[in-house]
């Protein structure tokens, strides 16, 4: 295989997927967001002419978005806002801020639990889920520079804090899948709120939310400072949880359980995290740098492959996980482990693509 997987595979998932597939979601945003940073570090102009090509049906000139709806205040469609900064910056073109003030517009009504952190979406009241940070949380931290506007910034640090709080499991140090504050749902705990499990893939969200948005606000910011607190203490309590073949289980504390599997998503994520870390310099110890580059190599050994045409595939990913909705999921064990598993999905591919980009960077 090559020496460049994160540029090999984002040359894949463009001859894959054209712009009549593109969807204004939070999985195309982070494949595009991936294939762009790929492109700017390897210096491939094409990568940013693919990634215009997607969003420019998607945004007329006065920046409404297609299919976006900001009445559901759903956290989810905002990810895909994230990409709006450096399309405007490239081009020029207003109706990509235009855009991007419609998003901010929604986190301005976003209703909010009485402790402050958003709901996940309004068919989901008084719920926070894991992955909400990462929906929104890089977006926020970028609008909020574009604005200059720091309250932004603490309000979202100030939201990230409170759900490591209120998430953490005191044993394991790891977070929970999701919270219900009003504990209406059958999947919360009727005295904490909680959910019942660790998913890997929830926790990757969040832990790619957090060392995104200490990029973003650098690592010199004093704002910075709890959210790097938070993310050394939560990676060294997953880390706990790594397999010896680097890899992490879809329910990450339960590599007993029958039907539990090595989920590449999950694995992806934390080993992005890692590497990101290792070179932002938010954690120095070796340990770090090795276990991300552990985390990669679990999956290349076993889930990464090349076709025929020289095209380069991602198998074991969790297609979807949640809770709650009809048909009602449960969060238990079996649910996490009956999901199906697919290949080539974007909530895997894009952090495959950004893990394998990390590493590349650390080597240059």
């Amino acid at each position: 295989m090559a020496k460049n997987y994160s540029l090999e595979m984002a040359k894949s998932v463009i001859n894959r997927y054209q712009p009549a597939q593109m969807q204004w979601h939070y999985e195309h945003g982070l494949v595009i967001t991936a294939i762009l940073e790929v492109g700017e570090h390897y210096r491939q102009t094409s990568f940013f002419d693919w990634a215009y090509s997607m969003y420019d049906p998607f945004i007329k000139e006065d920046g409404t978005i297609k299919d976006y709806r900001a009445g559901e205040y759903n956290l989810d469609m905002i990810n895909a806002g994230r990409n709006l900064f450096l399309l405007h910056e490239k081009t020029g073109e207003r109706r990509f801020i235009k855009a991007a003030h419609i998003l901010r517009e929604q986190l301005i009504g976003q209703p909010r639990t009485h402790s402050g952190i958003y709901w996940h979406k309004q068919i989901y009241p008084w719920q926070v889920w894991l992955d909400g940070v990462y929906m929104q949380g890089p977006f926020s931290a970028l609008y909020a520079k574009y604005v200059d506007q720091r309250e932004i910034i603490e309000d979202l640090v100030a939201q990230i804090e409170r759900i490591y709080a209120t998430l953490r499991d005191s044993k394991t140090g790891l977070l929970y899948h999701a919270w219900d504050e009003s504990r209406g749902m059958r999947w919360s705990d009727l005295e904490t709120g909680l959910s019942p499990h660790f998913w890997g893939r929830a926790l990757g969200w969040y832990a790619m939310a957090v060392v995104d948005i200490i990029a973003i606000i650098s690592t010199d910011d004093p704002l910075s400072d709890p959210l790097k607190k938070i993310l050394n203490t939560l990676m060294g309590d997953i880390l706990a949880f790594q397999q010896p073949d680097g890899m992490f289980y879809q329910v990450v504390d339960r590599s007993e359980a029958e039907g539990n599997y090595k989920e590449t998503s999950a694995s992806a994520m934390f080993a992005y995290t890692l590497l990101k870390m290792a070179r932002l310099g938010i954690n120095g110890d070796s340990k770090i740098r090795e276990s991300g580059l552990k985390a990669l190599s679990g999956i290349e050994n076993r889930y990464v492959s090349i076709d025929e045409d020289g095209e380069y595939h991602l198998e074991g990913i969790c297609s979807v996980a949640g809770l709650g909705g009809n048909p009602y999921r449960d969060g238990s064990l079996y649910y996490y482990f009956k999901e199906p598993q697919v290949a080539d999905d974007f909530k895997g591919v894009g952090p495959y693509i950004l893990a394998t980009l990390e590493r590349e960077t650390l080597s240059t």
